[in-house]
């Protein structure tokens, strides 16, 4: 899945989307992406289920630490080879994605086996199902930078005219800003 499409990114440099450019764009989309992937520390979009496995040192009590954000669950199968109802655990925070961790309910009685065998959890592992709009804009305005640089001499060196220095270019100080709420931030 791409954080946005050729049409989007064709109206946004106001350029016919039949271009022979078309090729290139597509592959810089799929770059800016992994940019933005990259910069963030995390994926803004899944659209399969992948399954991913914890032991017991992901456990404390009755939290499971994810290593990842979770958007959506398809199932949890605890160490001992039970699977764990949806009623039975909770997921932290609770009331918006992505998630980091899953609590069992102490009422159900069940704790985590990551001794057996490992914790398995299924589901859609990326901050949402698809990408926030703003995080959208971002890809579409580094892919433009991008595109616009493929005509650049190629010349990084700085240019000094007189009192004046100009540097080269960089990422777009309004992309890094629209990115930064989204950066994952390691405790």
């Amino acid at each position: 899945m791409s954080y946005a499409s050729l049409s989007d990114l064709t109206a946004y440099l106001g350029i016919d989307e039949s271009a022979i450019d078309d090729a290139l764009l597509t592959q810089l989309l799929a770059r800016a992406q992994a940019a933005v992937d990259g910069m963030c520390q995390r994926t803004f979009e899944a659209g399969a289920d992948s399954t991913r496995h914890y032991d017991c040192r992901s456990v404390d009590g009755l939290t499971l630490h994810l290593d990842a954000d979770l958007c959506a669950v398809t199932s949890v199968v605890n160490g001992d080879g039970i699977t764990v109802a949806p009623t039975s655990y909770t997921t932290e925070p609770r009331n918006l994605t992505p998630w980091h961790a899953l609590r069992l309910r102490a009422v159900v009685g069940l704790a985590w086996d990551g001794i057996s065998a490992d914790i398995a959890v299924t589901g859609k592992w990326a901050y949402s199902t698809t990408a926030p709009a703003d995080v959208a804009h971002a890809t579409v305005r580094l892919v433009a930078w991008m595109y616009r640089q493929k005509d650049n001499t190629g010349n990084d060196a700085p240019v000094i005219a007189g009192d004046i220095t100009i540097l080269p270019s960089r990422i777009p100080s309004d992309v890094e800003a629209m990115l930064a709420p989204y950066k994952r931030r390691y405790v």
